[in-house]
């Protein structure tokens, strides 16, 4: 049972990072990957949130491992940084390698903080 809910909540997750992606760059004309930027930095505040509000058994399972696994992508992240890279665009890949971490981080401990909070 937990591989199917995994599974359902993957398959969301990645029919939503794939639509708001495509939507984000249909708007967007930066060499910075902002889609990914974007998705990456809520789902960690999603997860934060997820993981401090006391969601557990098959919901946390289709929230966070299912759901907000999918839909943030570290593979991407790391293809955009390092195709930043090699376009000399070296500036831009370490702005988008870093403000990703610490904005990550940041926003999971906001996500936490807010979870804690209604809990």
């Amino acid at each position: 049972m937990q591989y199917i809910v995994v599974g359902l909540g993957g398959a969301l997750g990645s029919i939503v990072r794939f639509s708001l992606g495509k939507a984000i760059s249909s708007k967007s004309s930066m060499v910075f990957p902002i889609a990914t930027f974007i998705i990456n930095i809520t789902g960690a505040v999603l997860l934060g949130l997820v993981s401090s509000i006391g969601v557990g058994g098959n919901l946390y399972l289709l929230m966070a491992d299912g759901f907000l696994g999918a839909y943030t992508t570290f593979s991407t992240f790391m293809y955009e940084g390092f195709t930043l890279i090699k376009d000399k665009q070296s500036l831009n890949a370490l702005v988008y390698v870093l403000s990703s971490l610490l904005l990550g981080v940041v926003g999971f401990a906001l996500g936490s903080l807010v979870g804690t909070a209604f809990r």
